[in-house]
């Protein structure tokens, strides 16, 4: 299966199930985020049915709460699910218990918009490549399937984690507007990186033609 995950980001349902069936061939599945969630929901997961489908929510709140959410995306059937690794052991660990099993739930841990002088502004020590470590080694002690990084940080990951699932955006075709990310890769090197789903949106989703798009990067892979 390829590791290509269209991030489908717009609010649209029709835009969105046009742009599933575009690409259905060419990736192997799609990411729904906030804005498409917050705008239509379950429903709107459900009427996108067909790929494998990575909801990215990032839960980050107490144990409970985020448990009762993990509970509530069941019936979707993620194929992959996100929390926040910075919510701590306790809530990851209540994340993975409430999950369905074979649905991988991933920690972010530093968002690929942010460099070190971003982490310096949230009082955060050290640099992006130590809080994504902190973070990948508190996320597989709790029992997680792996984490969301950028590609700059996922070989060494990858390194100490070896069966580690690593799902990686900021993902760029050479040549591509890299738009608000701060760390990124072309999907051939993230893969060779160990990357394994790449998130791509933009490119293939603000193409005049989002299968020719997926298609010319399932080449370069």
């Amino acid at each position: 299966m390829s590791p290509v995950f269209v991030a489908i980001d717009t609010p649209d349902v029709a835009r969105a199930r046009a742009l599933v069936d575009a690409v259905a061939g060419h990736v192997g599945g799609i990411k729904l985020g906030l804005e498409y969630f917050v705008a239509n929901g379950p429903a709107g997961v459900a009427a996108l049915a067909g790929l494998p489908t990575f909801i990215d929510l990032k839960f980050h709140d107490i144990p409970n709460t985020v448990a009762g959410a993990v509970r509530s995306l069941a019936a979707l059937q993620p194929a992959v699910l996100t929390v926040h690794a910075a919510g701590g052991r306790a809530m990851l660990e209540a994340a993975k218990a409430a999950a369905l099993p074979g649905c991988k739930v991933v920690a972010v841990t530093v968002l690929t918009s942010l460099d070190d002088g971003d982490l310096s502004d949230i009082g955060v020590g050290g640099d992006v490549a130590a809080q994504v470590a902190r973070l990948a080694a508190l996320a597989r002690a709790s029992g997680l399937d792996g984490i969301v990084c950028s590609p700059h940080e996922v070989a060494a990951a990858k390194a100490v984690w070896p069966e580690g699932y690593f799902v990686v955006p900021g993902v760029r075709p050479a040549g591509s507007d890299i738009g608000d990310q701060k760390r990124v890769m072309t999907p051939a090197e993230a893969l060779a990186a160990g990357a394994s789903m790449l998130v791509i949106g933009r490119p293939i989703t603000g193409a005049a033609d989002p299968a020719a798009a997926a298609r010319a990067i399932a080449a370069s892979l």
